[in-house]
């Protein structure tokens, strides 16, 4: 394993001809990857997965964080599972949802499938079936519910069904169908998302292109759709760019009393990007940072929902196209995840999980780091380390082709930067004020310890940062 090292010289401010100095954290050649400055915890150094391991891709016990579409998160025990879409590189997939389990969110084991094929119900309705999509996971009482999606690409004639199990390792008993659509109908049954309400009432989102989002309660005892037919609208963008909302994860954040819908933009493909909006109750309206209804299909399609996650790339690392699809995870030991798939631009038939460190805003808003987990925790920060260079990206709505960063000067005394919590900062950008967290990281592009901040700024606009020098 390769050394790496930090000479921290920490929080000394030194008048030298009536200038004041600040020393902060600087990283090259040393010893050891975990060093801190002062308090300050830093990860340990992640394991370094290659890039298009070609080697690997007829070895399914290869595939820890390859061929990873559409994941689902929950943890069982001392093992954190996911589920995904049954997709692969250099061929057919086989289909079954695929499972992965990890222990720490950052090494990632191949474990299995979850089903053995697509259940005969579900060929019953989609006869050229090739894989089941989508899956979500959630506890209802005693049970884990397994629910999945099944469809062809370019019709809303789409199937939900959902499975059970005492534990997320199986095995799943399937109980067949939550919701069917077809042509005609105004919504599609695809992308199911489970939330359960303040009273632990569940609900299930679902959808697509086709009409929308939308919100049905199930019965808690068996899972399943109270009535398919009574459905409330939760997000829908306009036929100008072809309805291109999906991936929907609804989430409830008590220390807000806020309920959060995560919706993916554009083409899984090309341009996805994440969006997010707020909600007093479970059922909406959900409203973006600037206040806009996320049924609102009158405003510019860039205008609506609050972008967090886009393609993007930094210095020396990979150019990250089209991240999306994204499932929530709030640990009590560890905090908020947003897990995701994403591609790399120069093959992105390759498809890759990330997991990132989500936080709050003061103001009760999602922000995610711009580095993948490695361990990072939320602690005091003090405000002399962040002087130096950075690598910034902001997150710009309009723009969801893949960002590239670029850098600038942070120096605390200046007006640039100011602390107002533990680990809480405002940045000035390009005349703008972003307000959000620091954070130790570790630097994926440049492989070595880092600071990062992820905010957002009094427009709604996300700025990440990474401090480089």
């Amino acid at each position: 394993m390769p050394k790496f090292a930090c000479i921290v010289e920490f929080a000394k401010v030194i008048p030298l001809c009536g200038i004041i100095m600040g020393f902060a954290l600087v990283c090259f050649n040393c010893t050891s990857s975990s060093k801190s400055a002062g308090t300050v915890r830093f990860p340990d150094e992640p394991p370094k997965y290659p890039m298009y391991d070609e080697d690997g891709v007829d070895d399914e016990r290869r595939w820890t964080v390859y061929n990873v579409h559409d994941p689902a998160i929950g943890k069982d025990g001392e093992f954190y599972y996911l589920f995904s879409t049954d997709v692969r590189v250099g061929g057919p997939a086989r289909p079954g949802i695929q499972v992965r389990r990890s222990r720490d969110l950052i090494r990632w084991e191949w474990f299995g499938y979850a089903f053995e094929g697509i259940p005969k119900p579900v060929l019953e309705w989609i006869p050229r079936a090739r894989g089941i999509w989508a899956p979500d996971v959630v506890k209802i009482g005693e049970h884990f519910y397994l629910y999945y999606c099944v469809s062809t690409f370019g019709t809303n004639r789409s199937y939900i069904g959902v499975a059970r199990s005492k534990s997320l390792s199986g095995p799943w008993e399937d109980l067949d169908e939550v919701i069917k659509t077809t042509w005609g109908d105004e919504a599609n049954a695809i992308d199911p998302n489970v939330v359960l309400d303040r009273n632990g009432q569940p609900w299930l989102v679902y959808g697509s292109h086709f009409g929308g989002i939308y919100i049905t309660p199930l019965d808690p005892k068996t899972g399943k759709a109270i009535d398919p037919n009574k459905k409330i609208l939760l997000a829908r963008r306009p036929a100008s760019v072809r309805g291109a909302v999906e991936g929907a994860f609804v989430v409830y954040n008590p220390d807000f009393d806020m309920f959060y819908l995560f919706v993916s933009y554009d083409s899984l493909f090309r341009d996805y990007n994440v969006r997010v909006a707020r909600s007093k109750e479970v059922v909406g309206p959900y409203l973006d940072y600037n206040g806009r209804a996320m049924t609102d299909t009158l405003a510019e399609p860039w205008a609506v929902g609050t972008k967090i996650l886009g393609g993007y790339s930094f210095v020396g690392g990979e150019t990250w196209l089209a991240p999306g699809h994204c499932s929530i995870l709030r640990d009590p030991e560890k905090g908020w995840f947003m897990v995701h798939h994403a591609r790399e631009w120069r093959n992105p038939s390759w498809m890759y999980l990330h997991v990132r460190k989500m936080v709050w805003t003061r103001e009760g808003w999602p922000a995610v780091s711009p580095q993948r987990y490695a361990g990072e925790e939320e602690q005091e920060i003090s405000e002399q380390l962040l002087s130096g260079e950075w690598e910034i990206v902001v997150l710009d709505p309009t723009d969801n082709l893949p960002i590239p960063s670029r850098t600038t000067q942070i120096n605390v005394q200046s007006s640039k930067v100011r602390k107002v919590g533990r680990n809480d900062f405002t940045f000035v950008c390009d005349g703008e004020e972003y307000e959000g967290k620091v954070l130790p990281a570790w630097d994926w592009e440049r492989w070595q310890l880092t600071l990062v901040f992820t905010g957002i700024s009094r427009k709604g606009t996300a700025l990440w940062g990474k401090k480089v020098k």
